[in-house]
């Protein structure tokens, strides 16, 4: 499933974990993993509840952030 919302990802070097968060999904759209691909397929796993939650309950997630950075200054 191809998408295009933000995913951060942090190191935490307490728990010597990946810590992943979805911003323009909201506080609690986060999960974690042990390395860093482990942690991004997490994301990607979270991302797609989230899609399939939201279209089950016929409701609207936040639209994601996109920025363009090929625009061309005049």
């Amino acid at each position: 499933m191809k998408s295009l919302y933000s995913i951060l990802i942090q190191t935490s070097e307490e728990e010597h974990k990946y810590i992943v968060s979805l911003p323009e999904l909201g506080a609690y759209a986060r999960t974690q993993g042990d390395s860093y691909q482990e942690t991004l397929k997490n994301a990607q796993e979270v991302l797609e509840l989230l899609i399939e939650d939201d279209q089950a309950r016929k409701t609207s997630l936040n639209k994601p952030l996109v920025i363009n950075i090929n625009k061309k200054k005049n």
